[in-house]
């Protein structure tokens, strides 16, 4: 087999567990037990400020984590796990249990509040990428929820989400430039 058809059916196999529908905006992930499968954007930002939306629509499942991450993070995995953001490449929101991940290690809860509300399947989350501040910050509905991460990396970012559940769908809406005020 030559190299560049080799390479083909890695990814292949890779994309097996999750598709973007006709839409372009939603990614299906299959029902395939014991993986946590990821996706990022094909377009990513090393500059500016950047605003997206993403909104589950269909069980969370045990895991489900929004936020950025490089080309070189991983996009899938074994069992069920917090994918974005177990590695020093991606910085993810696990919406399941309101943690921070980064580096394979929890960086605190999200948002900081007493009693934190827990993500309700189809409700919108505005994310926010400064690449001039390097920070990552989100908002539901109109609230803003404060800066996630600092101190991002000087390099092109991707936005990105990973899941666990079988038949979920995740959308992913570029915005443009956040609108302050």
């Amino acid at each position: 087999m030559l190299p560049k058809e080799r390479m083909r059916k890695k990814r292949e196999a890779l994309l097996r567990n999750v598709y973007i529908k006709k839409n372009g905006f939603t990614l299906h992930r299959n029902p395939i037990a014991q993986s946590t499968d990821g996706a990022r954007t094909k377009i990513g930002f090393s500059e500016g400020r950047h605003a997206w939306e993403v909104w589950w629509e269909g069980p969370l499942g045990t895991v489900a984590v929004i936020g950025i991450a490089t080309k070189r993070a991983p996009m899938q995995c074994q069992g069920y796990v917090a994918l974005l953001g177990s590695d020093d490449q991606s910085w993810g929101w696990n919406l399941v249990d309101n943690n921070l991940l980064h580096n394979g290690e929890v960086n605190g809860s999200f948002p900081q509040c007493n009693n934190a509300p827990k993500y309700q399947i189809g409700e919108r989350i505005r994310v926010i990428l400064d690449m001039e501040d390097k920070t990552l910050a989100f908002e539901r509905g109109y609230e803003f929820l404060g800066v996630a991460f600092r101190g991002l990396p000087k390099a092109c970012l991707y936005p990105a989400v990973s899941a666990v559940y079988g038949n979920t769908e995740v959308t992913l809406v570029y915005l443009g430039k956040p609108l302050d005020g």
